[in-house]
């Protein structure tokens, strides 16, 4: 059952380490590149980012929740608690992230989607992302606990 919780705990990891890079991308290199373009630039630019995102992002966002959920059901049915407690932690924080990405940013990326599909600036489109960028640090944060929760759950797994 180890090995079965070692390559849960590890899909966990590494479907969650894919949103973290995303998400610390976001943060460090494409907010203030965003902040750099003119409005129409920027809105065809994060259209078309989001556009890809939300079509390919889904499965390893799904993939870390779900390989989170069964190492936590895992670790504590073969009698690791510690290691089903900090998968459990991780998986939280994930369903956190999740409910801010659904809440403020994902209505954002389908106004950046339509407008770059239109061709035209949505109104307060400067606004909107920075609302977007408001809580990109919160949500790597996030992700990046998550990771460490996940990497933890593997060496707690095996002790």
């Amino acid at each position: 059952m180890i090995v079965l919780l070692d390559a849960l705990a590890a899909t966990a990891a590494l479907a969650t380490a894919v949103i973290f890079g995303t998400d610390t991308l976001g943060a460090l290199v494409m907010r203030p590149t965003y902040a750099a373009l003119d409005d129409a630039t920027m809105t065809r630019v994060v259209g078309l980012s989001h556009q890809y995102g939300n079509a390919r992002m889904p499965v390893p966002g799904i993939l870390s929740v779900v390989a989170g959920a069964a190492t936590t059901l895992t670790a504590f049915l073969t009698g690791r608690p510690a290691a089903g407690a900090t998968a459990g932690v991780a998986l939280l924080l994930l369903l956190v992230w999740l409910v801010l990405f659904n809440r403020i940013s994902l209505p954002i990326n389908k106004v950046f989607i339509e407008a770059a599909t239109a061709g035209h600036v949505p109104p307060g489109a400067r606004r909107l992302q920075q609302r977007w960028d408001s809580i990109i640090n919160l949500r790597a944060a996030l992700q990046g606990a998550a990771l460490l929760g996940f990497c933890l759950t593997l060496a707690l797994a095996a002790a």
